[in-house]
């Protein structure tokens, strides 16, 4: 899968995901490195909105910045998730398709943990019919 990355910060837990990401088979394509993270959160949501990626990945120190940066993007359905039940739920109830990770609390492992749900959980499809409903028309 075609996945769009960026983070307004680099560090060794961003070079993990991408490590992760790429090591799960991904195709990995880092749109924002170090950018604002406003800049972050659009690049990553022009990226999947437009169909150059399948799935973004977003960092911020919190993960708040990059993710509502991302949800202005439409077409984007950004969710910051804290562990993997949330990531997979987040997939699955509500078609997510960028991953918003904080850096300042976010672990190695458990960016794995993230990655390993988000990336492995399909979308219910009753749910789909349900997000497409109060999404406007692009």
């Amino acid at each position: 899968m075609k996945v769009a990355f960026g983070t307004d910060e680099v560090t060794p837990l961003t070079a993990a995901i991408v490590e992760r990401l790429r090591a799960g088979g991904h195709e990995v394509d880092v749109v924002a490195d170090g950018a604002p993270w406003v800049e972050t959160g659009r690049r990553v949501g022009d990226a999947v909105a437009s169909g150059a990626a399948e799935r973004g990945v977003v960092c911020c120190y919190t993960g708040t910045g990059v993710s509502i940066a991302a949800n202005k993007v439409p077409g984007v359905r950004a969710a910051l998730c804290t562990d993997a039940a949330t990531a997979a739920g987040a997939r699955r109830w509500n078609d997510a398709n960028v991953l918003a990770l904080g850096l300042r609390l976010t672990s190695e492992e458990v960016a794995g943990e993230l990655l390993d749900a988000f990336f492995g959980t399909e979308p219910d499809a009753d749910e789909l019919d349900a997000v497409a409903a109060i999404e406007p028309p692009r």
